[in-house]
């Protein structure tokens, strides 16, 4: 019941959200599914995402791009060393060894967030080639990775959120994006 009433809390928020962005009743919003699954608005240019945790919710929304976001609980309890074989490049592997455990922890979810978001902006979702996309914390972006997954054409930007929580919104060009992204 309470998972019951998440959602529907969840998708009340999403549908004022985006009626209030269109102009028009929460009501008439019609949330479609497009490909693999990715949920859209047919007929809008608007682009939004969802990712929710502990009790937590974050929304994005953009029209110049394809967005996907992702918060994670920074406490959040896991196997750091299978995680990162599983799903980390090498380059982050050596990164994240050379740090203490709760810091290493912590870079690990940032890595985590980046790559969920940006695995959602793509519509890849958990298809994506987690092993292959190289992000570089300093600075925070996309140093390496392959098509979609193309650098220039994806932007990582960290989200303010309640403190305890990681979060990270990825903006993604399909095409080449303008010379300044």
């Amino acid at each position: 019941p309470e998972l019951r009433a998440r959602y529907i809390v969840g998708r009340a928020t999403l549908r004022a959200l985006l009626g209030g962005e269109l102009d028009m009743a929460p009501q008439d919003v019609t949330i479609g599914r497009g490909r693999r699954g990715r949920p859209q608005l047919p007929g809008h240019d608007l682009d939004f995402n969802v990712s929710h945790t502990a009790g937590v919710a974050l929304f994005g929304m953009t029209r110049t791009r394809r967005i996907g976001v992702d918060i994670e609980h920074g406490e959040r309890a896991l196997n750091v060393e299978g995680v990162a074989r599983k799903f980390m490049t090498a380059r982050e592997r050596t990164m994240l060894a050379a740090l203490d455990p709760d810091p290493r922890r912590r870079a690990l979810l940032r890595l985590w967030t980046c790559k969920e978001a940006m695995s959602k902006a793509t519509g890849d979702a958990l298809s994506a080639p987690f092993r292959r996309l190289d992000v570089d914390l300093d600075g925070l972006r996309l140093a390496d990775g392959p098509a979609p997954y193309a650098p220039a054409r994806m932007r990582l930007v960290p989200v303010e959120v309640p403190d305890g929580f990681l979060a990270t919104a990825a903006l993604w060009h399909e095409q080449d994006p303008p010379a300044a992204l």
